[in-house]
């Protein structure tokens, strides 16, 4: 029988970790850009209409707010892809323009 204990483990390392570090320093936003923001917003504003279309049990207001917040899904994609996300080139501009590394 092989001891997993954890003493044994801490006496006898069995492998070593491999640290990868990035390529490069990741952006400092922290995720703040127009495209998580407006993703954001959008399909809470959506998740709010279609919370009233239940609580008013009007099954259009509650489609229509299930449709506003598709519609921010697809808006946020668009969005970072126009390079407002994420590492976007806008974003990066705007980042420099305020001073940001």
């Amino acid at each position: 029988m092989t001891d997993h204990s954890l003493a044994h483990r801490a006496q006898h390392p069995t492998r070593t970790e491999t640290v990868h570090l990035p390529p490069s320093t990741p952006p400092t936003n922290h995720g703040r850009t127009v495209a998580a923001w407006t993703t954001t917003w959008v399909v809470v504003a959506g998740a709010l209409v279609a919370a009233l279309g239940v609580a008013f049990a009007l099954v259009w207001l509650f489609w229509v707010g299930m449709a506003i917040a598709v519609g921010g899904l697809v808006l946020g994609k668009v969005l970072q892809l126009l390079g407002h996300g994420q590492g976007g080139a806008a974003t990066l501009a705007r980042a420099r323009r305020r001073g940001a590394h």
